[in-house]
């Protein structure tokens, strides 16, 4: 079948039997590996992206599924080659420790903040609670989505874009 989505943007597509999962679509056909495969049951939400905004497990999705519709992929978050809020947050902060579980996050941290400019701990503990990380103890993945509200906090009260970290470094 053909399905043809767009992808941070970008109206993309191809060829895929009906029983193809998102996440393998995303990674195998259009080369966009930032997604990560996890568990494959949904359990460790890895393979987060934003299906029309809102969070989905793209290994619970067929890419039939998505026909016509709006992904975003950690990928789709530099803001004009510069890292997004979420991301600077996440370096800032030490969201990560070994990155496995950091696409999934960020891509539910950056949700979350669309809909709530300033959420509490408790929030976003709520909002990350369907994903795993295996190393951090989350404290400072909770920092670090704090760090991109205030960022956002921060550039809407001087009337601006987020302040951004150039990609690849700005240490």
């Amino acid at each position: 079948m053909k399905v043809t989505m767009r992808i941070n943007g970008t109206e993309r597509g191809g060829d895929v039997e009906p029983r193809v999962l998102l996440v393998d679509f995303l990674r195998t056909n259009l080369l966009l590996t930032g997604t990560h495969v996890g568990c494959d049951t949904s359990g460790c939400g890895a393979c987060t992206v934003l299906l029309d905004g809102e969070p989905v497990k793209s290994c619970t999705m067929l890419a039939v599924q998505v026909e016509g519709r709006d992904i975003k992929t950690v990928e789709g978050l530099l803001q004009g080659g510069a890292l997004s809020p979420i991301q600077v947050g996440f370096h800032e902060e030490h969201g990560l420790q070994c990155g496995f579980c950091t696409p999934g996050m960020m891509m539910v941290g950056s949700a979350l903040l669309e809909r709530n400019p300033d959420p509490t701990d408790e929030q976003i503990r709520w909002a990350i609670s369907g994903n795993l990380c295996r190393c951090t103890g989350y404290m400072n993945i909770v920092k670090a989505i704090k760090h991109a509200a205030k960022m956002n906090q921060e550039a809407a009260k001087a009337g601006s874009h987020a302040e951004a970290v150039p990609a690849g470094g700005g240490e």
